[in-house]
């Protein structure tokens, strides 16, 4: 049967969900994990970085847009991945005898390649796992290999391992992770031994949000105060003040959206990596060992609060933006309304020096009639004198009479249609 035309993209989603396949391990086994904080101009670096340890190796290189790779490189097996801000190494090799970290993976790879890897340095742990008999495990037997520190552990997959960690960074710049074997097979194994890994590297990477918060922390509180400042401000003083609040509020505002736009980013990682690491705990089904806390006991005691105060810090963060922006709505608001008294007093003050001119003007039109009417009467006295000179019987005197009323009337209707004229060619401009 022919298919349809297939979309672009449907082989790269479908291997999506098999991008990252689980190693399959055998105890005795040792590894070492590194992750790396990547900036994205690092990642050509990285990719040079891994294709010349497996040509020093005689290993086949990654493709340069991988972003998983295994490699059987003689005596260690490489693993790179790639993720969203940071890229992972891990090196595997047996671990037969012998204390479980006396001699971890990572001594398999050259320390100056080790110390040249792009990035900073995040999370560094070493696993070790062994076999386990089913007999009952004393605690005293596995704490020196962590120091004498408190232990967190429990037993996984149903019984079917033991894991036991301190999550301390101890001398060598390691973490260390003991896993016991009690018959989980080699695929169950490396998806345990996977699981583990991913709670350390995420439950490092959401605290990285932590210093941001405790930074964040007095600077809201000072922006709180500024607020709080201004709210009571907007209360107490007149309209003149008003201005200068507002030029104070919006400084305000945009330092809080600044420091917000500069944080959302980490905060909400950070949610989803607390995120990660609860679920990868529940995945482990943890039964409880006597005498040790569990792994989801320490994160819900040690790590849990951590992000609370991640979380209080950016609800604090987008409340305060809120508020700003309701503070400066309602003065803006304030403002507006005195500056709209402000234009109707004004309009109110045209209104009356319109209605004087409007006065002066028939004043003046007045005043323009008598004028021209005098001066056109004058003429025709003039000539009601020159033909009274020329034998006509007229006396000027009461011709000029009796041309008052007339020119008078000519006059003003002369000045009207004149205003007139002018009014609409002003209304056409």
């Amino acid at each position: 049967m022919t298919l349809p035309r297939g979309d672009p993209r449907r082989a790269a989603l479908n291997d999506e969900v098999h991008a990252r396949p689980y190693q399959t391990l055998q105890a005795p086994l040792r590894a070492s994990y590194l992750a790396l904080l990547a900036q994205p101009g690092e990642r050509e670096r990285e990719y040079a970085h891994v294709a010349e340890l497996c040509a020093r190796h005689g290993c086949q290189p990654p493709l340069p847009d991988a972003s998983y790779f295994v490699a059987e490189c003689g005596a260690f097996r490489l693993r790179w991945e790639r993720h969203g801000e940071f890229s992972s190494y891990t090196v595997f090799t047996a671990g037969e005898g012998g204390e479980p970290f006396a001699q971890p993976a990572a001594n398999a790879l050259p320390p100056e390649w080790v110390a040249a890897l792009p990035g900073s340095l995040i999370v560094a742990a070493h696993v070790a796992l062994l076999p386990a008999a089913q007999a009952e495990l004393e605690i005293e037997t596995i704490a020196p290999h962590f120091a004498g520190n408190t232990l967190a552990g429990a037993q996984l997959a149903d019984g079917s391992a033991l894991a036991f960690t301190d999550f301390r960074i101890h001398q060598d710049g390691y973490s260390r992770f003991l896993l016991l074997d009690r018959g989980m097979g080699g695929r169950r194994a490396g998806r345990v031994l996977q699981r583990l890994l991913e709670i350390e590297t995420y439950r490092m990477f959401a605290l990285l949000a932590l210093p941001l918060a405790r930074e964040l922390g007095p600077k809201l509180a000072a922006a709180e105060r500024e607020l709080a400042g201004i709210t009571e401000l907007m209360v107490t003083q007149g309209p003149a003040d008003e201005p200068g609040l507002l030029d104070r509020l919006t400084r305000l505002a945009a330092a809080v959206e600044s420091a917000l736009a500069a944080s959302s980013y980490r905060f909400g990682a950070a949610r989803a990596y607390y995120g990660l690491v609860k679920q990868r705990i529940a995945e482990l089904r943890e039964q409880r060992i006597p005498g040790i806390q569990t792994i989801d006991e320490f994160m819900q005691r040690r790590l849990a609060p951590a992000m609370n105060t991640c979380e209080s810090v950016a609800r604090r963060q987008a409340e305060l933006s809120e508020r700003v922006a309701r503070a400066s709505d309602l003065l803006r608001t304030r403002v507006d309304i005195v500056r709209e008294m402000q234009n109707q007093e004004l309009l109110a003050s045209m209104n009356r020096r319109a209605r004087l001119q409007l006065r002066l003007q028939e004043t003046v039109e007045g005043l323009s009639v008598a004028a021209i009417t005098y001066y056109l009467v004058g003429l025709v006295g003039h000539v009601a004198e020159a033909f009274k000179a020329a034998g006509y019987a007229l006396e000027p005197a009461i011709v000029m009479g009796a041309a008052i009323p007339l020119v008078a009337l000519l006059a003003a209707v002369g000045i009207r249609y004149v205003r007139r004229s002018a009014a609409k060619e002003s209304r056409r401009g």
